[in-house]
């Protein structure tokens, strides 16, 4: 298996920024794109439950349609690739016993062996209120954005995490009530513009002494 070096990492996080203009003319290669949607996939989520769906919004029209929900950024027009990250509503024993399933015929075991699995994910459901279901599960879909913004950084591949939208809205657009679906956050992807002045300025962070602390 062959890996990054330390270097080669911190050089490609050092390199991504927020991108305020992309160019238009860049799209992303096939095979790239690819790859990136399966690092959606290879996602961790708590218990691997996957409490989500992503959706790619290619047609220009929808895009559009967007782009006033979106406090007129640009972005989501310009970029080769719009993805939308939605949580999966109202998840509960359903949705464990189906993980279960899946693990079961993926890793060649019986769904009966797993039955405290089940329980204990299906328990961690149900004592938790529709509200706290929803936060927690929510939480996974920004794990899933974090992920997403590092593949793009490896692969050279620029990208812009958007919040600033109206969340109602975009599910109005593109149906993802109809689907079980609520969008949570964006991420539009490509290639930084020439004239993108944001990419030339200093990356602002705190010191790492004040950011990380060793206990122990």
């Amino acid at each position: 298996m062959s890996t990054l070096t330390p270097e080669a990492l911190l050089t490609q996080l050092r390199w991504r920024y927020a991108v305020k203009k992309f160019d238009t003319a860049r799209k992303i290669p096939a095979n790239i794109w690819s790859a990136l949607e399966e690092s959606l996939v290879l996602t961790p989520s708590s218990y691997g439950l996957q409490p989500w769906k992503f959706f790619v919004v290619d047609n220009p029209a929808i895009r559009l349609a967007l782009l006033p929900h979106s406090w007129g950024q640009k972005q989501i027009v310009d970029s080769s690739h719009l993805v939308v990250f939605a949580v999966k509503k109202d998840v509960g024993p359903a949705d464990a016993a189906r993980h279960v399933e899946r693990t079961a015929m993926i890793r060649g075991v019986s769904a009966e062996s797993m039955a405290g699995y089940k329980n204990m994910m299906s328990g961690s459901l149900t004592r938790s209120t529709p509200a706290e279901v929803d936060t927690w599960m929510s939480y996974q879909v920004f794990i899933a954005l974090g992920v997403f913004l590092s593949a793009c950084a490896m692969l050279g591949i620029d990208s812009c995490p958007m919040e600033g939208f109206v969340p109602a809205k975009y599910d109005e657009v593109l149906g993802l009530t109809e689907k079980g679906y609520a969008s949570r956050v964006v991420a539009a992807v490509g290639y930084r513009a020439a004239d993108d002045s944001a990419a030339m300025a200093a990356k602002v962070r705190f010191p790492i002494a004040e950011i990380i602390e060793r206990i122990g």
